[in-house]
């Protein structure tokens, strides 16, 4: 079955680019929860997007949110979007028909769309000025497209290199997130608006997820071809 994904140094980089966004992204999320002060950050009942927020505290979305450290969390998605951007670029190979290109667009509309919760705070200013457009879209356009690459890309599993165990974890979390995200938007919409962190998770995680055990599976993959003996003639 032939391979949709490039080989050599570059697309090495570009596997650990894809592991290592998500990881930044929760490193991030971590530090900036434990920051916050009065009332303290939970991630059941909390906005995501709130962990963003800076500058004094204020109520948006029917919440209070007070993030010390939100700049760290808005940098945090905004490198998240561009190593995924840059990392599938670098591994996967456009020449090789409509399936890599599938994956590389989905991944560049995950990657913008987390960048834009990054660059525009889900902030009640923003609601004001109408720059909150920016934010939700960004934000459903990563829960759809990245839940939506995963799929893809555990349909691909074998064309990219990654295990049949990770190919179908990845088709799994993918069908999680877009189950959970109408649980979502239902939960906002209707104004019930309980345990928003929750659901919220419920869409999000599986996408992170599903970029870590790609980039993992990747570079699994370069280490073993790496260590393959090579014959040499007699």
């Amino acid at each position: 079955m032939r391979s949709i994904v490039r080989s050599g140094p570059a697309a090495r980089v570009g596997a650990i680019l894809i592991f290592i966004g998500p990881l930044v992204s929760w490193v991030a999320e971590l530090i900036t929860a434990a920051a916050w002060q009065h009332p303290h950050y939970s991630p059941l009942y909390n906005w995501v997007s709130h962990l963003g927020l800076t500058g004094p505290s204020q109520v948006a979305f029917g919440q209070v949110g007070n993030s010390p450290l939100g700049a760290v969390m808005d940098t945090g998605w905004v490198l998240y979007g561009i190593l995924l951007i840059v990392g599938v670029l670098l591994t996967f190979d456009l020449r090789k028909g409509p399936r890599p290109i599938a994956i590389v667009v989905v991944a560049i509309l995950s990657g913008i769309g987390v960048s834009l919760v990054g660059i525009f705070q889900g902030s009640s200013a923003n609601v004001a000025n109408g720059l909150i457009a920016f934010h939700t879209s960004g934000a459903q356009g990563v829960m759809l497209a990245g839940n939506l690459m995963a799929i893809i890309v555990g349909a691909n599993g074998a064309r990219i290199g990654i295990s049949p165990g990770r190919s179908i974890m990845s088709i799994v979390l993918g069908i999680v997130g877009l189950v959970a995200f109408p649980v979502f938007i239902a939960d906002v919409f209707t104004g019930w608006a309980w345990n928003i962190g929750m659901f919220e998770r419920a869409v999000i995680y599986p996408v992170m997820t599903g970029h870590v055990l790609l980039g993992s599976g990747l570079i699994g993959v370069r280490q073993a071809a790496h260590r393959q003996p090579v014959a040499v003639g007699r």
